[in-house]
């Protein structure tokens, strides 16, 4: 798209959380103990716990505290218990947004969206009515100047759906969550390493702001994003530099 690159976003974005490791281990723990108490502790069979102690391991979270907190959710130890709640919204210039969240006590969580929605000219909407415009999907992405063909080879015959590439060359392979493992073992068999690896919800139809809009929209993510119940925040929103 003429002024905005996919490749700048997601690249903006990684820096982003990064700025963000701060309040990482909280998130981790919470992804730990949701992940564990909905699928057991034991990590073989347990996907989405194998996702978030990679996590964990990423932000450097002691190997005793992923234990302790396993224990906590599958009930060997005592421990606060989390729910998941998902929040649907308008951002600037009519932009999607998925906040998820997980929370001990809904009635905060849902004022403390509420109100930053409100005070920074977004609106808080109601549950579908923005996340038809979301993928929910394995999402990786690997840097400008990778072989587009045979990542395209190895990721679809792994299981992956489709393999995009981009003007600066970029390139972004897409599966099914339950494909995402062995799709990202297979490239990195092959030896591709992806800039980003996650599974996701990923914006069908991205929205392009520019100038004041971006400012604005920066900045209400920013104050969702700070928000202590909040895990992931997911928006269609390019926005220029």
């Amino acid at each position: 798209m003429a002024g905005h690159s996919k490749w700048a976003n997601i690249q903006h974005r990684k820096g982003r959380q990064d700025e963000k490791r701060g309040k990482a281990w909280t998130r981790v723990i919470r992804e730990i103990m949701v992940a564990a108490r909905l699928g057991g502790g034991d990590v073989g069979a347990n996907p989405r716990l194998r996702l978030a102690i990679e996590k964990a391991k990423a932000v450097n979270l002691p190997v005793e505290t992923v234990k302790r907190n396993i224990d906590k959710a599958t009930g060997n130890l005592e421990g606060v218990s989390y729910e998941e709640i998902r929040y649907e919204g308008y951002g600037i210039g009519g932009a999607a947004i998925l906040v998820d969240c997980m929370t001990d006590n809904r009635v905060r969580t849902v004022a403390e969206v509420r109100h930053a929605f409100s005070k920074y000219g977004g609106n808080l909407g109601t549950e579908g009515s923005v996340a038809f415009q979301f993928r929910h999907c394995g999402q990786l992405v690997y840097a400008p100047g990778t072989s587009e063909d045979r990542v395209m080879e190895v990721a679809l015959e792994a299981g992956a759906d489709d393999v995009i590439g981009d003007d600066e060359g970029a390139i972004e392979v897409l599966c099914p969550p339950a494909a995402f493992e062995p799709v990202r073992a297979a490239l990195e068999a092959a030896g591709f390493r992806p800039e980003l690896a996650e599974v996701t919800w990923r914006a069908e139809n991205p929205i392009e702001l520019a100038g004041d809009e971006a400012a604005r929209m920066q900045k209400l993510l920013d104050v969702i994003e700070d928000l202590d119940d909040v895990q992931e925040v997911y928006h269609n929103a390019l926005l220029a530099e």
